[in-house]
């Protein structure tokens, strides 16, 4: 079954870089018209845009802050004019910062730091695409999450119990949209090498992956054009890891 989405229109968000940018591309090839969505640098957006245009893709960025209800819908209606249609695929990526803090220094915030980006912007952006979904009965909400839920890695529980959250929306949603034809998938990365880990040594975490290299991200590209396209269409309230089998065993 080819992965073709001619005539779709997908929202990537936090696709500015790293693996939005990636995610875009891959589902710019395929046919579709992708939402560079972006919060802070329009020159790097841009630079996605030009990423995909160069290839004979389309794509436009539009700004939104995903945290901010009303930035949201500004965000869904600018993408709208600019289509001439309503999104087919949300792809909620945006993540903030995720420090490394023991249980002696986290206080309440830094929790709500990240249910901000994991729980809130996905709800936002969920509820102002549905009702486009519901009039064509079809549609493709995927959230990129993360193995940490998995591997419960220490000093980073407000990022690891955000995710878990983000999963726990995830199953919900399934089984609430199911019957208007929208199906919610969940894939969770594992260490995934981008423009932020220039420099850093991952030889001990490569140690673990039982197929013996690091990820890239065209394999989450790769991925969310397989949940978005018609081969994944039966496919829902999934859980997919994508890390090269480092969570085998948990």
């Amino acid at each position: 079954m080819p992965h073709h989405l001619n005539g779709k229109v997908a929202l990537v968000t936090g696709a500015s870089r790293g693996l939005g940018k990636h995610i875009s591309k891959t589902l710019a090839e395929a046919g579709a018209i992708v939402i560079v969505n972006y919060a802070n640098n329009q020159e790097n957006a841009q630079n996605t845009v030009n990423f995909i245009v160069s290839d004979g893709g389309k794509a436009v960025a539009i700004q939104g802050d995903v945290r901010d209800e009303a930035s949201v819908e500004r965000l869904i209606k600018q993408a709208e004019k600019e289509t001439e249609g309503s999104i087919d695929i949300l792809v909620n990526n945006a993540a903030g910062p995720h420090p490394v803090l023991s249980i002696e220094e986290l206080v309440w915030q830094d929790y709500l730091d990240q249910l901000d980006f994991f729980v809130k912007a996905p709800l936002l952006l969920t509820k102002a695409v549905l009702p486009g979904m519901k009039r064509k009965m079809a549609g493709r909400i995927i959230n990129i999450g993360s193995e940490v839920v998995q591997l419960g890695t220490p000093n980073h529980s407000n990022y690891v119990m955000a995710k878990a959250a983000q999963l726990g929306l995830t199953r919900s949603w399934a089984n609430e949209l199911g019957s208007f034809g929208i199906s919610v998938n969940m894939i969770n990365p594992g260490f995934i090498p981008v423009e932020r880990h220039e420099g850093e040594d991952m030889s001990e975490y490569l140690r673990g992956v039982p197929l013996g290299r690091m990820g890239v991200p065209q394999d989450i590209g790769n991925t969310v054009l397989f949940l978005a396209s018609d081969a994944g269409g039966f496919i829902t309230g999934q859980s997919l890891s994508v890390n090269g089998g480092n969570t085998l065993g948990i």
